[in-house]
């Protein structure tokens, strides 16, 4: 692993030269691919990266397992609360929709979470923006694959230097880099709501989505699971969807 970080810090340097920009940051949100990504980028920019810690009515304990991340990689770091925006944001969105008498509120908690994460692509372009930064995505090959990302929210990235490494390749390099045990043991979630965790919200472990990816056998309803979340999520991995060119073509 130790070769790996050497290489994946280069290409990191390599992306900022190319694109004539002055460092990277992250949003760090407590969990272990975010913090694998902080430790990379701290190694890449000593002096030019952050990590943005963005609580929106998280638990308190990510943000202290973000802290943590700073603490033990010595990267610089800002936390913006975006608890106040969403609120104002959504609940306009919801009393519009319910004055029309569409609002849907089985999908309510999607959608809430969907914008805290739209919300947070945000708030990092602006913050890069600031500082004349690239903003470095924290999925692997697992979330990728099955689509396990927010559309426009934390899929909204610059460059994802985690994208050909498994779950568990994360946990070896997150060893490698220093990143605190209970980071690492701690169960994988996106903190999208109260008690939520991302196996449970997949139906399926990451170690069974890792064994797939590495071309093992894994039992028929779970492949078949995997598969499924792979074509769904198809538009997520693309530009988006355009017409042929016209002008090209004799209209009828």
């Amino acid at each position: 692993m130790e070769k790996h970080i050497e290489q994946l810090t280069k290409w990191l340097q390599m992306q900022v030269k190319d694109a004539n920009v002055n460092g990277l940051l992250v949003g760090l949100s407590g969990g272990i691919d975010s913090s694998v990504v902080a430790h990379l980028i701290k190694r890449a920019f000593p002096n030019n990266s952050l990590g943005v810690i963005m609580p929106c009515k998280s638990h308190g304990k990510d943000e202290e397992d973000a802290q943590l991340v700073v603490n033990t990689s010595e990267i610089d770091s800002v936390t913006i609360d975006l608890t106040d925006q969403h609120d104002l944001l959504f609940n306009g969105i919801k009393q519009g929709l319910e004055a029309k008498e569409d609002w849907n509120s089985d999908k309510e908690r999607l959608a809430d979470a969907n914008l805290r994460a739209r919300l947070r692509m945000s708030t990092l372009y602006t913050i890069a923006t600031n500082y004349n930064y690239l903003v470095v995505g924290t999925d692997n090959a697992a979330e990728w694959y099955t689509g396990y990302f927010t559309k426009y929210g934390d899929g909204g990235v610059d460059l994802v230097p985690l994208l050909h490494y498994t779950k568990t390749e994360v946990r070896e390099l997150a060893n490698k880099l220093g990143v605190p045990d209970e980071v690492i043991n701690k169960a994988p979630s996106a903190g999208l709501w109260e008690g939520q965790t991302d196996e449970e919200e997949m139906g399926i472990s990451y170690d069974t989505i890792d064994a797939f990816l590495e071309g093992e056998k894994v039992d028929d309803e779970a492949e078949k699971k995997i598969i499924n979340m792979h074509e769904r999520t198809a538009h997520k991995r693309a530009l988006p969807a355009s017409p042929p060119d016209f002008h090209h073509f004799t209209l009828e």
